[in-house]
């Protein structure tokens, strides 16, 4: 494996290095110790895999609070897609800066997404299907999003003619950094309704 930092402190690509013969290759593409070895997280708690039809389909942006935060690994198994990540750590050197990575199919390059970036991806091919491990479960009320095109960022998608986007990714409001809060835990008998 080639654990490669980007521009964006915390955020990786992870390459295939494969050993070759006569019949193709193998080559590990996940490695506890040698992420480890590098300080990435190393926590699995969940896979899940998105299946795309159509080129131009837009899924994002989004991420987790804290305490359900969670860092993703991303793998384009078939076709291919623009993926974007976006620093929301507002204590970073690149706090609201992003990059773009191409994962396809014949690249089998992995994205290592940290905690506290928001994810989405632009098809660029029919049948799409995108590979995740994510550190923690999905928690719905600790979703977060913004959309696509949010000023804010100003991310250069590829021109990808009409857009598939859902209609919750559509409404996902401008972003703020109050979006970034934790959840608080309920505690004692009070509710909102009391106060």
């Amino acid at each position: 494996m080639i654990v490669a930092e980007t521009r964006l402190a915390g955020a990786y690509t992870i390459d295939l290095e494969p050993i070759a013969d006569e019949r193709g290759f193998f080559a590990r593409q996940w490695c506890e110790q040698e992420l480890a070895d590098a300080g990435l997280t190393t926590a699995v708690s969940q896979a899940s895999v998105a299946y795309n039809h159509l080129p131009g389909t837009l899924r994002g942006m989004h991420w987790q609070v804290a305490p359900h935060a969670e860092v993703k690994l991303v793998r384009c198994v078939r076709g291919a897609v623009h993926d974007v990540i976006v620093d929301l750590r507002p204590e970073s050197s690149t706090f609201a800066e992003w990059i773009a990575v191409e994962l396809t199919e014949d690249n089998r390059r992995t994205l290592y997404v940290p905690e506290g970036f928001a994810h989405g991806y632009l098809t660029l091919a029919d049948g799409s299907e995108v590979w995740y491990q994510m550190s923690a479960p999905y928690a719905p009320d600790a979703a977060r999003g913004f959309r696509y095109d949010d000023a804010r960022f100003g991310i250069a998608w590829p021109a990808a003619g009409e857009l598939v986007v859902s209609d919750r990714d559509l409404a996902w409001p401008p972003f703020t950094e109050a979006a970034l809060a934790p959840l608080v835990p309920v505690t004692g008998g009070l509710t909102a309704a009391d106060g």
